[in-house]
């Protein structure tokens, strides 16, 4: 039908033309040159008529791939006005149009779906091509990092260089854990790499996981099995040493009465003696067995709105008799004044007491001694507890072992103390950090989650 429509229209304008072109030679002849000139104009019409007849479905179709070529498929192509065999071409042009501009609604639709998933997810993503040229990395990535942005991953040889060398020797399929210290913490990273072409270019997809705090959990809860299995063994075995002995020195009370002054008598003394240092030391491994069962079976934090202010001044007032008999100052500040927290009060002041007295071991050779108890939110609603001395500080090859349970650098220390704070910490969800210099202090800062991730 199309064709039909286009055969008539060609044909009847070149009909008109050849007519117009005979009429202009006949009336030229009979010297009619009037009639001639008028002729010639009408050919002249008819010619242009002719080829914009023939050129307008192949201006249509050289708009439409221009059009294509720099993918802008808003263009409409009005049918309505144009002959009847151009409005089949212009409609299809117009289909096509609507095809694209769906598929290109349906294709940024599904980019912000992606993006929106990628962006709640806690777990650091960045990819980045053969250049180094980063192409997209999301927000979990440069909040963990404390990142405003990242151009080109060669950028972190200079603020992560641990990082950067675990990433240049990133295998796929073989995640790494990765220490780094980030701000004031120190994570742990697990980084996962894959790598992928996309239209012919390799890029590589890096993942980071702060795997901090379940690496934490996890040797917490080691240590709380061996601390149940050890104590468990030592309960069971000096339990009837102890009974044992406590039965023995009644038998040999009683055989003293009756004895005589002699050798026999001075042989039951020594054995008296024996037996009551034997169940002394029994009765002391028990006592210590108890306390470290107690360490590995803590009960849930009662968690209530504390004041910062009150906590920390509590805790002074409970050890300035102490403190100021040793000449040390104690400083105190929270800023804003009504800082809250949610956190169990008696929990949070053994954390703190023990902090304060381990600060205090710290100055005892120190002039000036001076011990700072600081409180502040961060830019994300963290509260963060500090206390900080002008001591003499953690060597650096001790520094990564003062959380673990029974290790201590004191002679007559126990090791349970910064453990059991740690514990305590991550019954609250939080952390404690420590930033030491040997001969110039410490800092140790208790970092609690934003209320609104509290559970």
């Amino acid at each position: 039908m199309t064709f039909n429509r286009l055969d008539t229209g060609l044909l009847g304008r070149l009909l008109l033309l050849l007519a117009a072109l005979g009429g202009g030679g006949y009336a030229a002849l009979h010297h009619a040159y009037g009639l001639a000139l008028g002729a010639l104009g009408l050919l002249l019409a008819l010619a242009v008529s002719l080829t914009r007849y023939l050129t307008r479905g192949q201006q249509a179709l050289a708009d439409f791939a221009l059009a294509v070529q720099y993918r802008d498929f808003s263009r409409q192509y009005p049918a309505a006005p144009a002959p009847a065999s151009l409005r089949h071409l212009l409609a299809a042009l117009n289909q096509v149009n609507a095809t694209f501009r769906e598929l290109r609604a349906e294709r940024e639709g599904q980019f912000q779906y992606l993006q929106t998933i990628l962006a709640l997810l806690d777990t650091g993503i960045v990819s980045y091509d053969a250049a180094g040229t980063v192409t997209w990395v999301n927000e979990a990535f440069k909040h963990t990092l404390q990142l405003p942005y990242l151009k080109n991953i060669h950028a972190l040889q200079s603020r992560q260089p641990v990082l950067y060398e675990a990433i240049r020797r990133a295998v796929p399929g073989q995640p790494v854990v990765v220490k780094l210290t980030v701000g004031p913490q120190t994570v742990q990273l697990l980084v996962s790499a894959t790598q992928f072409k996309l239209r012919g270019e390799a890029f590589t997809l890096l993942a980071f996981k702060n795997v901090s705090q379940a690496l934490a959990d996890t040797e917490t809860a080691a240590w709380q099995q061996l601390l149940r299995v050890m104590t468990h063994e030592i309960m069971n075995s000096v339990a009837p040493i102890a009974s044992l002995a406590d039965s023995l020195a009644r038998h040999v009370q009683t055989v003293q009465s009756s004895a005589s002054e002699s050798v026999g008598a001075e042989l039951l003394d020594d054995v008296g003696t024996g037996i009551r240092i034997i169940q002394q030391r029994s009765e002391g491994l028990l006592r210590f067995a108890q306390v470290y069962r107690d360490f590995s079976t803590l009960a849930p934090p009662q968690r209530t709105t504390l004041y910062v202010q009150e906590l920390l001044e509590t805790t002074r007032q409970l050890l300035a008799q102490q403190l100021a008999a040793q000449g040390i100052e104690v400083t105190l500040r929270v800023r804003p004044a009504h800082l809250t927290l949610q956190a169990d009060s008696h929990l949070l002041e053994q954390v703190l007491i023990n902090l304060v007295l381990n600060a205090a071991q710290a100055v005892a050779q120190t002039p000036n001694p001076r011990i700072s108890l600081l409180a502040w939110p961060d830019e994300q609603e963290r509260v963060v507890i500090e206390v900080k001395d002008n001591g003499s500080g953690i060597a650096a090859d001790v520094l990564d072992s003062i959380f673990v349970p029974f290790f201590t650098t004191r002679p007559h220390g126990s090791g349970i103390g910064l453990s059991l704070a740690k514990q305590i910490m991550q019954l609250h969800q939080g952390s404690i950090q420590v930033q030491s210099v040997e001969g110039a202090g410490s800092a140790f800062q208790l970092w609690f989650p934003c209320p609104a991730t509290v559970r």
